[in-house]
This record gives C-alpha cells, structure tokens and sequence, in this order.
C-alpha cells in the first residue's frame, strides 16, 4: 500500500522547516496530493537535578498558541549534527546545565500525518551549573520543577507541549 511520488513541489523554504506539496500514485492508480513539512529533528532532554525528584523545565511564550509553556528543554537538530551532540549543546544553552550522564530514552515521529520530524528524547543526570546561552530569539526562563509535580501539571492541562507530555510519561510508565 505505498504511494509513489509523481512530483515534488516545494513551496516555501524556512528557517525550521521546509513545506512541500506533492503529487502521488495511489495503490489504486489514481493522483492525490500530499501537503507535508521536511523537519531536520529534534531533541528534547529531562535533565534530573539531584535524586531525581527534581527536573528542570523551561519556561517560554510560543507564538502559534499565545501561550506560556513549561517544556522539556529541546531544539532542531542542526544539518548534519549527531542528535547526542544536539542534546549536550541544547541542555547547556537553554537551562545553564551540563551533565556528566546522557542517555536517550526514545525517539519517534511527532507528526506522522503531515512531518518529516524526528524527535529524540534523552535524560540527563549529575548536572553541573554552567551558563544559560540561548539564541538571541529565545527568551526563555529555566524553572526546576518536581518531577511529581510536572506530572500533576499534564493532569491538570498546565503543560500542553506534546513531546514533554511523551518524555515525562514515558519515563513515568517506562524506566
């Protein structure tokens, strides 16, 4: 049941991502379109402060819900970057955290439907206290924040960010 691509069409190439619209053969022999973004991937890390009831979060505005968010620290993979790599340098820009231990949990595809994206999900523990370095377009504030109480904050609607819903309950139900 795959579909074949008859053309390709790219419609506009962004600074993240770029978005397609292509036309395809169907099983059946007959052409559709398929609308779709090309995503490099992506990283998100839970770093654990001490015992592990501690984690640090991010606090930011995100334009396309007009809302605050706490998320897991994350960011796009740059071309060509190992996502390991992507995990150490984005835990340090965005939180002013190093970790001596690393270790990715998972990795999978956000949005199947319509993006190319893969999103890996890593733990971070025995962190040490360096400089926060985030792009000169994040504006972002590092919150630590129990790893219980972020759980209650999914529960309760105040973190809506998909991919630390994913990382945090991953962990929770699976390590």
């Amino acid at each position: 049941m795959k579909e074949k691509v008859f053309k390709k069409h790219r419609i506009h190439h962004g600074k993240a991502i770029d978005f397609y619209v292509d036309e395809i053969i169907l099983p059946n022999g007959k052409i559709a379109q398929r609308e779709y973004t090309r995503h490099p991937g992506a990283v998100a890390i839970i770093p654990f402060l001490n015992d592990s009831s501690d984690i640090v979060l991010v606090k930011q505005y995100r334009y396309p819900v007009k809302k605050l968010t706490y998320e897991l620290p994350a960011g796009k993979l740059a071309i060509g970057e190992n996502p390991h790599d992507c995990a150490i340098r984005e835990l340090e820009e965005e939180t002013g955290y190093t970790a001596q231990n690393i270790q990715k949990i998972i990795s999978f595809n956000p949005s199947a439907a319509f993006s190319t994206e893969i999103l890996h999900i890593y733990i971070a523990k025995n962190l040490k206290k360096t400089k926060q370095m985030p792009d000169e377009d994040e504006f972002i504030e590092p919150k630590i924040i129990n790893f219980t109480k972020a759980l209650n904050m999914i529960k309760n609607g105040e973190i809506i960010d998909s991919k630390t819903i994913i990382g945090l309950l991953f962990f929770k139900c699976f390590l």
